[in-house]
């Protein structure tokens, strides 16, 4: 009987080692050959990015492989599992080698014409650099910064900003889809005065509007507005309707909330003054009366203490206070609200490439469909690029179905996704064709025009929908002509194509002198599918950290908090990973002063426990308790 051969836990651990620094070393060869053969890209990034963009590469190239395998026993040997090597891919390599040898008991040193350039501090410290230059100084007792959207009342409201400066807003974010420049002026202004005023810096970035694809006008609904006053339990008013009466020219939006805008007679309303009483018959035939409790050169404010309907040329009527036997009258006028498109599922959808109002379906006296909902979209010029079969997503996912036929420039979409009881889908929502290859231009006309001012007043400029290098490219020569002023670049990665293209792009925007990444996780998340975007963050948050580039955590961040006052629970552990990236953006809501205070807060917490994928362990308070229970 043949006997059987024990091997000792050193012997394993002694072929273990050999085949390690075997596999290792083939591993580091194939890092060095890589920024080698990329000597000529080499040569065109900037000075203060050549050794992260030699990172990068390598990183790139170690991941190339399924290290798992490598990494189970390199734990078994109490070694780094190479988890933890973006900031300095080489040299985790090459400790790990130097240490294997001596487990093997030999020398070893890394060749003199291929050390390690990056020791492991360096690599932070290059971040940490990258991280200042493009927004700042690290704020106090935190190393994330904050970035807010700015909403339009910013223009107006020089509280709201110099609010959001002393609660921790370390960058103002522009975005140029919204507003004119005359406003984002005026928010740029408040900043400065508000950062004079409190001796904090803030930077400012402006993202351009890009081509983005949206959703056309919808045919507006009947011309009737309906106004109620809001009552308690027992029908009781606790607080009346209020209502904005003004001339057509300021009655597109009212100062404040309201609960009607209507459009009257500018000498008509001239005559009213506060305390009088302005009468009419509603749609219904309702008797109703309103009291006018304010006045501004724009127009008035009247409140009602009943519901009423106002449509379209219904008469209001005003007793003259000199002369209250005569009784002065106008006629209202009202816009009708856009009418939603219902959509469920199966539901055929036409998807038009002009701008002609969208509308529902038609149906017949048995609900038979007599010709399907259509609706108009931008960038129709597009739509030649789609074929059938590939997903169309409508409002952020929110509905979504598979082109079917396409006839006369036109797609027929078959519904697949939407709410149990029918999405509504209206005009000026996005639309996402993760599936097609829509070949837009980088820039549009308008982001051409939007960089002049950018390029004077912003630290940074946000590239939309960036999906391979040459847009980056383009980009990068349009700022040249700015010299040393222009701003930093940041690639907002939105797209299926910009994540798969991020290596290159990175090394095209590290060409220059500031660059950053923004996760913007709204179209991303449509774009690559929801149940892939943790997994698509991480690998961005991974390639940037290899590149030593600064990343902006975005979309909705504490949204619910922001919104409504209140946050989820889902959101405050959201909030708490995005310590991981350089910055963490909030979007535009009524309470976002209360948000940005809360981030402030979270972040700051994080700051002792959490460094990238590294757990801190500082001393834990819990750890104290007594394991043994009373």
């Amino acid at each position: 009987m043949a006997k059987v051969k024990h091997t000792t836990g050193g012997e394993r651990a002694g072929g273990n080692v050999e085949d390690l620094i075997s596999e290792l070393t083939a591993i580091r060869a194939e890092m060095i050959a890589a920024v080698q053969e990329s000597a000529q890209v080499l040569k065109s990034i900037h000075p203060q990015h050549r050794k992260s963009a030699r990172n990068l590469l390598q990183y790139l190239t170690l991941r190339r492989r399924d290290l798992r395998p490598i990494q189970s026993r390199l734990a078994e040997l109490g070694l780094s599992s190479l988890g933890r090597s973006e900031a300095h891919a080489l040299a985790t390599i090459d400790a790990v080698l130097s240490t294997l040898h001596k487990i093997a008991q030999r020398e070893w040193s890394p060749p003199d014409e291929d050390v390690s350039e990056l020791e492991f501090r360096h690599g932070q410290d290059l971040l940490r650099e990258h991280t200042v230059a493009m927004l700042g100084e690290f704020p106090r007792k935190r190393n994330v910064h904050i970035m807010v959207t700015m909403p339009s009342e910013a223009a107006t409201d020089y509280s709201l900003v110099a609010d959001l400066l002393k609660s921790g807003m370390n960058c103002m974010r522009i975005n140029c889809a919204h507003d004119a420049a005359e406003a984002w002026l005026a928010m740029i202004e408040h900043l400065r005065r508000a950062m004079k005023a409190t001796g904090r810096d803030c930077k400012v970035m402006m993202d351009l509007a890009g081509p983005k694809l949206r959703t056309g006008p919808v045919q507006p609904g009947p011309a009737v507005i309906k106004y109620k006053p809001q009552r308690d339990d027992f029908g009781l008013v606790v607080s009346p309707a209020r209502v904005w009466m003004a001339t057509e020219k300021f009655c597109q939006s009212s100062p404040s909330p309201a609960h009607a805008c209507i459009a009257v007679d500018p000498e008509w309303l001239a005559g009213i003054r506060i305390g009088d009483k302005v009468r009419f018959t509603d749609a219904r035939g309702a008797r109703r009366s309103l009291k006018a409790v304010d006045k501004t050169e724009e127009g008035c404010w009247l409140e009602g203490r009943k519901s009423a309907y106002i449509a379209n040329d219904t008469v209001f009527y005003h007793r003259l206070e000199e002369n209250p036997d005569k009784m002065r009258s106008s006629r209202g006028q009202v816009s009708g609200k856009e009418a939603p498109i219902h959509l469920s599922v199966g539901d055929l959808l036409i998807v038009r490439s002009d701008m002609q109002p969208g509308r529902p379906a038609t149906v017949d006296s048995s609900g038979k469909i007599l010709t399907p909902a259509a609706i108009g979209c931008t960038l129709g010029v597009t739509l030649r690029n789609v074929k059938i079969g590939e997903m169309i997503w409508f409002d952020d996912g929110r509905i979504g179905g598979v082109v079917e036929a396409i006839k006369s420039k036109c797609l027929h979409v078959r519904i697949r996704h939407a709410p149990l009881t029918g999405g509504k889908l209206r005009g000026d929502k996005g639309i996402n064709l993760p599936d097609s290859e829509l070949k837009l231009p980088a820039l549009t006309e308008k982001d051409s025009q939007d960089l002049d001012f950018i390029a004077r007043q912003a630290d940074l400029v946000g590239l939309s929908f960036a999906n391979n290098a040459a847009d980056v490219r383009m980009l990068r020569e349009q700022l040249n002509k700015f010299g040393e002023k222009q701003p930093g670049l940041v690639l907002k990665i939105e797209t299926r194509a910009g994540f798969r293209n991020l290596p290159a792009m990175l090394l095209e925007a590290m060409s220059g002198r500031c660059c950053g990444v923004m996760i913007a996780r709204g179209d991303l998340a449509v774009e690559s599918g929801f149940e892939r975007l943790a997994e698509v963050q991480e690998e961005i948050l991974w390639l940037c950290e290899a590149a030593h580039v600064p990343v902006i955590w975005a979309t909705q961040v504490l949204e619910t908090l922001a919104k409504r006052g209140a946050p989820t629970r889902a959101e405050i552990t959201d909030a708490a990973m995005a310590h991981r990236a350089e910055c963490v953006m909030l979007n535009k809501g009524p309470y976002i002063i209360h948000a940005v205070r809360m981030l402030d807060d979270i972040l700051k917490r994080m700051q002792s426990h959490q460094f990238k994928k590294q757990s801190m362990l500082r001393q834990l308070g819990l750890a104290y308790a007594s394991p043994v229970g009373d």
